[in-house]
């Protein structure tokens, strides 16, 4: 509410301007102009169009494939967990373990990773390397996602009711 209303300066200000003053006296680049960075970015009014329409499709999917991977995560977490407390014997843990992974559903999430493995290059309108004739990376990283299945929980919660998950102890 005090837009433009200049209030006195008070010893905190007076210490940050004169540290300040002390970082630009010893700046390297003091007096020099800043070199540019130029970005292979240009606004163009199609952008702004498409902004005013909040988050894209591929990134409300991605969304949801991350907020359903956490559900997984916390309930596989926790059938573990109560699984190794109840059974004593290792082989036992082992066996059942491997039934509950076995037949573990991933059906929604994997709906969704299948769509995006498809539709995300067009989606995004990620460029095309010409040297691999493939879609260009993100940060070094493919696009794709790997279908989850059996192989996945068991490489996260193994099957040795004697190991603990890292971090989740």
């Amino acid at each position: 509410m005090s837009q433009g209303a200049v209030r006195p300066e008070t010893a905190r200000d007076r210490e940050e301007r004169r540290v300040l003053e002390t970082d630009l006296a010893e700046s390297p680049v003091r007096g020099q102009p800043l070199p540019e960075r130029p970005r292979n970015f240009r606004p163009d009014a199609d952008a702004a169009v498409r902004a005013l329409g909040g988050p894209t499709i591929w990134m409300r999917r991605l969304r949801a494939i991350e907020e359903l991977l956490d559900e997984h995560e916390q309930q596989l977490d926790a059938a573990w967990r109560e699984l190794a407390e109840e059974t004593e014997d290792p082989d036992a843990f082992a066996r059942r373990w491997r039934e509950t992974a076995h037949g573990w559903s991933f059906a929604q999430v994997n709906e969704l990773i299948l769509r995006h493995n498809r539709w995300f290059p067009a989606e995004a309108r990620l460029a095309m390397d010409p040297r691999t004739k493939d879609f260009v990376r993100i940060n070094g990283q493919p696009y794709e996602r790997e279908p989850l299945d059996e192989e996945w929980i068991l490489a996260r919660w193994p099957a040795d009711r004697n190991s603990m998950r890292p971090g989740r102890d």
